[in-house]
């Protein structure tokens, strides 16, 4: 790949080079527009990873204060002071052993909290050791107190810096320029994915695929077609691109990827490829040798266990607290509801839950008493066509109180009830109605081997503005890869969603 100091000196290459004969005639592809996104993307990585460092570094050195602030510490020695002074550069050579400045696992995912936690486990260890067999003096408290709080401070200061990332991204900066390869559909589906989830930080700039000409699809969408999949080295280079997102399709089989693979070796452009178990991911996935060949093993889905006794009493107790703490919201919206306009303050209506039981689902009644006998001379404004749902952006039903309870979800809370009754859970599928599971196939139908959710994959994912098939994916990949760190980041991200109302409709 070109350098910074290359692009400065040199006249740039030709974007595909034209030695290729299949390369792109009029019909076949779209010519490429000059790119300058590989120099400045390496540069805000390196200028992400040096504030990550500082802010853990600080966030330690700020932690190491409480073992002379608090009252639980003792006296330190001239050599425990030291190992103090010494701590941070110790904490950040850890957090990077671990693997928490990897570029790409910054600004995106669970890894960079994952290795922080990691770190401050082994670090702990070591302290303890190190303090028995030096003598270093170091108290209870600095191991008990100090070290976690290092920990919570480093993952605060990375939260912060991912959301700074985050809205930086969606004013179209700090992008990762990205080649997508595979067959028209799927590659299709990625650039809607990507381009709706900005602040993942991929941008497609160009795309190749099986057959450019016939390509109508992506081009309808802005989608700039280059070539076939002969051609991705080229357009990587052509754009200084630094990823190369491989779909799923057979003609992007093993022995694609490995020519591929070798196209991009040494140039630093980071090769994702779609496994193809496309709703299976995370700890279900681990790579296993078998008479020399590297073979993909698949867990089976957790559905029982001690890990669902857990999460059934968190979502008992937190329900139960969240109710006792809203009783006084709860009645000052149960009155705003039945003095706006007459009818019951509750809505009830039938769901499907867990194993295909029924319940009673309770929201707050947002739309006019007669809204089911208006539905019928509403169909033709149904923005979920495609699918079961059935959604209007402004619906007339919908009264003024009712508006203002959705934006916020407000609506939802008398679901707290259900799940203190343990017929729905915080964090599970959304709860489907008995027409939507008559419907389904078998593999939609796994939605139903857990309790539905107050919140879930879809509530923090777009909401209303989700197609059938979109939802449908989300739920099912909750399902698949259910644990209970997905459900602390669900619901952590539900709060954010609520408070942008994004698809709160």
């Amino acid at each position: 790949m070109t350098s910074a100091a290359d692009a400065r000196t040199e006249p740039p290459a030709p974007l595909l080079p034209a030695p290729r004969a299949e390369l792109p005639t009029s019909a076949s592809a779209t010519p490429l527009a000059p790119a300058t996104a590989g120099p400045p993307m390496r540069r805000w990585i390196r200028c992400y990873v040096a504030a990550a460092v500082a802010a853990d570094a600080l966030a330690m050195l700020a932690a190491t204060q409480l073992v002379d602030a608090l009252p639980i510490t003792v006296q330190l020695g001239p050599m425990a002071w030291t190992s103090l002074l010494l701590f941070p550069a110790i904490w950040v050579l850890a957090v990077s052993l671990a693997h928490g400045y990897e570029a790409g696992d910054l600004g995106a995912g669970d890894a960079e909290f994952r290795s922080l936690l990691r770190a401050g486990l082994v670090v702990m260890a070591a302290v303890s050791f190190a303090s028995y067999t030096l003598q270093l003096e170091l108290s209870r408290g600095f191991v008990v107190v100090a070290l976690p709080a290092g920990v919570v401070l480093s993952a605060l200061g990375r939260y912060a810096l991912r959301r700074r990332l985050h809205h930086l991204r969606l004013r179209g900066r700090c992008m990762r320029t990205v080649v997508a390869v595979g067959r028209e559909g799927a590659v299709l589906e990625l650039v809607r994915q990507l381009r709706r989830d900005r602040h993942c930080g991929m941008d497609v700039r160009a795309v190749c695929v099986p057959d450019p000409a016939r390509a109508d699809q992506l081009r309808a969408e802005g989608v700039v077609v280059v070539g076939d999949l002969g051609d991705v080295a080229d357009a990587v280079r052509a754009l200084g691109a630094d990823t190369v997102a491989v779909t799923n399709s057979s003609e992007t089989a093993a022995a694609y990827l490995r020519r591929l693979s070798w196209d991009l070796e040494g140039s630093g452009v980071e090769l994702l490829v779609a496994p193809g178990l496309m709703e299976v991911a995370g700890p279900r996935l681990h790579m296993r040798p078998f008479i020399g060949l590297p073979l993909l093993h698949v867990e089976e889905p957790e559905f029982t266990g001690a890990k669902r006794l857990v999460k059934v009493a968190m979502d008992r107790l937190v329900a139960g607290g969240a109710l006792l703490l809203l009783a006084p919201v709860l009645a000052a919206i149960a009155l705003a509801v039945r003095l706006d306009s007459p009818g019951p303050v509750l809505f009830r209506q039938v769901r499907v839950g867990q194993g295909g039981r029924e319940f009673t689902m309770l929201k707050f009644r947002t739309m006019v008493a007669d809204a089911e006998l208006r539905r019928a001379e509403l169909l033709g404004q149904n923005q979920n066509a495609d699918g079961l749902l059935f959604k209007i952006a402004d619906d007339p039903r919908i009264t003024p109180v009712g508006r203002l309870l959705r934006r916020f979800s407000l609506d939802e809370l008398p679901q707290l009830f259900n799940v203190l009754s343990g017929r729905m859970s915080l964090v599970g599928p959304r709860p489907p109605l008995p027409s939507e599971v008559a419907l389904y196939d078998d593999s939609v139908r796994r939605r139903l081997l857990v309790k539905p959710g107050l919140t879930g994959l879809w509530q923090v994912s777009g909401r209303s503005d989700l197609t059938w098939e979109e939802s449908v994916r989300l739920d099912l990949r909750y399902v698949e890869n259910w644990s209970l760190l997905l459900d602390v980041m669900i619901l952590w991200k539900t709060g954010f969603a609520v408070v942008r109302a994004r698809g709160a409709y």
